[in-house]
């Protein structure tokens, strides 16, 4: 992150990253924190890192302790029905997550600059998104033949930032710790064991398996999902073998 000394903890600093892209049950949970950059400046000390290479001790530990660094804290968590209603209108992932960026980022009281993780194979591209849907002045860095925008907020939309950026590390642990204690209360509303809402996870999958046409996890089921689409045909083979 860019660092300005003489003028210390006025800078204010935020970054966002997501959780639960990739899953098939449950919610993708976006997280944005802010703090001034001497207190950014302590992530790393106190532990802060990419949140997929922490425990989940570890990481409900670290979001009190980001909480209570943090000018603001905020996250949103993109329903099933949203993201299923979003791809039946031919709106990417990538459009939707960066439409609900840029409305947390527009909710932040102060920042000067943003840290993204980018999901776009264009990383730049993220940032462009964020920026055209935002109400706040925002500058893209990397990116040419901008318009010039008065006190605009610069924005760095790179690859593993989670990974690269202490801020963007912290907006992962938020995002993680919410979606997982989401997980859980589904897990706990329907009495059934869910996994971690993964693909990866056979837990996960064999619930699906199990429950396609249970009405009460459906509405917690991304249906828009190549993962989906396989667990449906293998259930139709094995119903047609029978």
């Amino acid at each position: 992150m860019t660092e300005r000394p003489s003028e210390g903890d006025l800078i204010i600093v935020a970054g966002g990253d997501e959780a639960g892209r990739g899953a098939v049950i449950g919610p993708l949970v976006i997280g944005v924190v802010s703090m001034s950059s001497g207190k950014a400046a302590k992530l790393s000390r106190i532990g802060v890192r990419d949140s997929k290479m922490l425990s989940p001790r570890k990481r409900k530990f670290l979001f009190d302790e980001i909480e209570s660094l943090a000018e603001e804290v905020k996250h949103y968590s993109i329903s099933p029905l949203e993201i299923n209603n979003a791809m039946r209108s031919n709106i990417s992932l990538n459009e939707l997550e960066a439409l609900h960026v840029s409305r947390l980022i527009d909710s932040l009281k102060e920042v000067d600059e943003i840290y993204l993780d980018s999901p776009d194979v264009i990383q730049e591209r993220f940032g462009v998104r964020v920026s055209v849907l935002s109400h706040k002045p925002i500058k893209v860095h990397g990116m040419k033949k901008q318009p010039k925008k008065e006190g605009a907020i610069k924005v760095v939309s790179e690859h593993k930032a989670d990974i690269r950026y202490p801020i963007v590390s912290a907006a992962s642990i938020i995002a993680k710790v919410t979606r997982d204690d989401e997980i859980e209360r589904i897990s706990d509303a329907l009495g059934m064991d869910i996994g971690s809402g993964y693909a990866s996870d056979s837990k996960t999958v064999e619930t699906i398996k199990k429950n396609l046409r249970n009405g009460n996890l459906l509405p917690y089921i991304r249906e828009y999902w190549k993962t989906m689409t396989g667990i449906r045909q293998q259930k139709m083979s094995e119903f047609l073998s029978e």
